[in-house]
């Protein structure tokens, strides 16, 4: 199962990336925007992203632990990291949220 180290790893790896904390929250953003949440000391780790509308629909419906993001709306997915998507499906969605983030996305 991924762990908050390695999608924090990964999160910070990523260009034009910073970090902040609010509570048990860490929040990354891409300039402006926030494209990953991560709710420290949960277990199964949640974290919420960034995601296509289809491919939110379409996740949601394949996957009990994937649901709307409580941060950010109807742009982003919940993903309870308990197992049932794969540790690079996981790193894919967080790619995928900074991709869509980027300036060249607006």
């Amino acid at each position: 199962m991924v762990s908050e180290d390695d999608i924090v790893k990964y999160a910070l790896g990523l260009a034009d990336v910073s970090e902040r904390r609010d509570g048990a929250l860490r929040i990354f953003t891409r300039g402006e925007k926030i494209f990953l949440v991560i709710e420290t000391g949960t277990d199964p780790l949640r974290i919420e992203t960034r995601c296509d509308r289809r491919l939110s629909k379409t996740l949601q419906e394949q996957y009990e632990s994937v649901m709307e993001s409580r941060a950010l709306g109807r742009n982003g997915i919940e993903i309870i990291c308990s197992g049932q998507l794969t540790d690079d499906e996981v790193v894919d969605l967080v790619r995928h949220s900074y991709e869509i983030s980027g300036p060249e996305a607006e």
